[in-house]
């Protein structure tokens, strides 16, 4: 079985997709750190090399082709936003994989949002985000409306409400156990 894990940035994929691939006892894969690895840069010097998103979410899309590829099955990967489903939804129909969107509020993926600089060092900076907080419910509102049409095909989606994460994967494991 693939598991692959939607959502909007901060929603909370890479942390619900570690603790759930160890719950089943899969190998986890994030797709941001498949790019850092596959192109030996940084994201921010992706995004430089290739600034055109049709572009970055063209190759998003062959990375996770070649994920499945290359590890066929007992997986779970956190896929970043990649916003043309020309680029994913091809997999979507395949028999191995449950694609899951993971939602929340704008107000709770605001307070797990964090910075990251330009070697893709994660930090949080709580004073700028408050001051800033305006922005970022605007932000993460328009992201969440833009997705609706991008992730339709996606039939299971599962709404974290904040809720801890091990909360969150033992539920997963359970949606994926009946969809099986």
């Amino acid at each position: 079985m693939v598991i692959m894990l939607f959502g909007i940035s901060n929603v909370g994929k890479t942390v619900t997709g570690e603790k759930l691939a160890q719950k089943l006892k899969y190998s986890f894969f994030d797709l941001d750190d498949e790019i850092r690895k596959r192109f030996q840069m940084t994201l921010e010097d992706f995004m430089k090399e290739y600034p055109w998103p049709d572009e970055r979410f063209k190759i998003k899309g062959e990375i996770l082709k070649n994920l499945l590829k290359e590890h066929k099955d007992n997986i779970v990967i956190a896929v970043s936003p990649i916003f043309y489903s020309r680029y994913f939804n091809s997999l979507l129909d395949l028999e191995q994989v449950i694609a899951i969107e993971l939602q929340d509020s704008a107000e709770n993926i605001f307070e797990r949002l964090v910075f990251s600089d330009e070697n893709d060092n994660i930090y949080t900076d709580e004073e700028y985000k408050q001051k800033h907080k305006n922005y970022y419910i605007k932000d993460i509102n328009e992201d969440i409306v833009y997705v609706r049409k991008t992730f339709k095909k996606i039939e299971n989606k599962y709404f974290i409400d904040n809720r801890p994460v091990d909360q969150v994967a033992d539920e997963l494991v359970g949606m994926i156990q009946k969809l099986k």
